[in-house]
């Protein structure tokens, strides 16, 4: 029994030490960065900045490779294939790894098993927005005159499984009303529709939105966020809407493959963190363009992912919403 508890003892520290070393030396070489959208949009926005700032802290180069396309699987599937160690990493949005299990028959790999939560970085807190024309100022008088209409209201996506499309069917859900779903192929488009009155609703984020509440060109009904926002006092949560349970996460986050070694996932964490934390980066990335800095360490980020897997499973699967 002696003998078997010091092979343990020795095996567990031995693994220690490793562990230790493998962090210390991270990274050891050119670190890629795997974005699974186009150049130019809001993850590749984040991506670029941060990748830069890492590759000063790091000593490195930390190279951001655009992968995209098939709804950002080709770009995930190439990280959970990688070599767990820490030098290939996903960089992407909540879409990839809590949507598209529940909405992809098959996949090539399993965003939940083959990979692991590295930091959540940002929380992108959404908009309930409205045609000036839509005689509606509250979540309540939208349900109120969806239910009057003979017609059903139009609400405009960026398509199956993202964040309109989640929250107005589950609104749809829990009300009873209908709404005709309208797929564009983006947030922008989904947003210009709004404002021709093509569709009378979508979800936009603070930053991209309050120009039209400036301008009348558009209203907004409620915001997905614990609370406020303090540049919007006057925009209802939607918990204080009445309807807390409707808004999905909309989050960017950074993982990396399953089997990564744990002391790698936390220095990860931690520098990034760092990163995101200075005053000047915050202020020009972040809380400057209207998101909220997160930061997660891989244990609280994977918590969150796995609340977060479930709630959207749960909501497509009554809604049936699928794949166009």
């Amino acid at each position: 029994m002696k003998t078997t508890w010091t092979s343990a003892l020795r095996a567990l520290l031995l693994a220690s030490i490793c562990q230790f070393a493998a962090a210390q030396d991270y990274p050891g070489g050119s670190v890629r960065l795997v974005v699974p959208y186009p150049p130019g949009g809001g993850v590749d926005g984040l991506a670029r900045p941060l990748a830069e700032r890492l590759a000063s802290l790091w000593g490195k180069p930390v190279i951001v490779d655009n992968r995209a396309g098939a709804a950002t699987l080709i770009g995930s599937d190439f990280v959970a294939k990688a070599p767990p160690d820490g030098l290939t990493l996903l960089f992407t949005s909540d879409s990839s790894i809590t949507s598209n299990p529940h909405l992809f028959a098959k996949m090539t790999f399993d965003p939940m098993k083959d990979l692991v939560p590295v930091t959540q970085l940002i929380d992108l807190y959404q908009m309930v927005v409205v045609h000036p024309s839509v005689r509606a100022n509250t979540m309540q008088e939208f349900v109120a005159l969806a239910k009057s209409q003979p017609t059903p209201i139009n609400y405009g996506s960026y398509g199956a499984g993202s964040q309109p499309n989640l929250l107005f069917e589950a609104l749809k859900l829990q009300t009873g009303i209908r709404l005709t779903h309208v797929p564009y192929k983006g947030i922008a488009p989904a947003l210009q529709a709004t404002l021709a009155n093509e569709v009378q609703a979508t979800l936009g984020g603070a930053a991209t939105t309050g120009q039209y509440f400036a301008a009348g060109t558009m209203k907004p009904l409620a915001i997905s966020a614990p609370k406020r926002l303090t540049l919007y006092p006057n925009v209802p949560t939607l918990r204080e809407a009445g309807f807390p349970d409707i808004g999905p996460a909309a989050w960017f986050g950074i993982l990396a493959p399953r089997g990564t070694p744990q002391a790698v996932l936390d220095k990860i964490s931690r520098d990034v963190a760092r990163v995101m934390a200075d005053p000047a980066f915050d202020a020009a990335q972040v809380t400057g363009k209207g998101y909220q800095r997160v930061g997660s360490t891989p244990q609280e980020f994977a918590k969150f992912v796995e609340e977060d897997f479930r709630h959207k499973g749960r909501v497509i699967k009554e809604s049936g919403i699928k794949l166009d």
